[in-house]
């Protein structure tokens, strides 16, 4: 992703009735609004996996909605507000339609995100772990596909991997992590049946 800062110190609250009209997506950081611009192999991904979600959604007859053009307001560790835009976020249908005027900006924790990892990985590895953990959001993939990050995470070779963050009773996220033929195993989604290697492979 290419990310080119746009305003300087802006509540979320702010940031969200300001975005620009400008083609991209759009976050709040450390008070100034980030655009984010995913490559296209980037976007098949994200694409693919919301499909599967919805699939799931579908066949269990769960109450979730499932989005990719949602905001969640986090803050860091400071208590600085910063405005998210997950690749997607799945969210409580009861929720998402309590308020059916209010702009697609969450106050409220998701039951899930998922973000793909592009060059910039420390941000989905690192601050919006801190951030959604924080947050208190149940389940966040971190989505590896190029296998960037560093091999602490990765192993020695790296491999692509999908990382499933599972918020525990502590309020610390375990990471499992997922490479190759491993089934992926989502809490919020039991019945899902996919590996890594085939979501790596579309």
């Amino acid at each position: 992703m290419i990310a080119t800062q746009i305003r300087p110190q802006l509540t979320f609250e702010k940031f969200v009735t300001q975005l620009p009209n400008e083609e991209g997506r759009y976050e709040l950081i450390n008070g100034e609004i980030v655009r984010i611009l995913p490559t296209r192999r980037h976007e098949t991904l994200a694409e693919y996996i919301t499909d599967l979600f919805k699939e799931q959604v579908k066949k269990a007859n769960l109450n979730y909605w499932i989005s990719g053009r949602i905001m969640i307001r986090t803050e860091t560790e400071k208590g600085r507000e910063q405005g998210r835009h997950p690749d997607i976020t799945v969210v409580d249908k009861s929720l998402w339609e309590a308020f059916p005027t209010a702009y697609s900006a969450l106050l409220d924790p998701p039951q899930l995100v998922v973000e793909v990892v592009s060059t910039n990985w420390e941000d989905d590895y690192v601050d919006k772990l801190a951030e959604y953990q924080r947050f208190g959001i149940k389940e966040y993939w971190i989505v590896d596909y190029l296998a960037v990050s560093s091999r602490s995470y990765l192993g020695n070779p790296k491999e692509p991997t999908i990382f499933v963050c599972i918020l525990e009773e502590n309020g610390v996220y375990k990471m499992n992590a997922y490479q190759g033929n491993n089934k992926v195993i989502s809490p919020t989604f039991p019945e899902l049946e996919i590996t890594a290697e085939t979501i790596f492979n579309i």
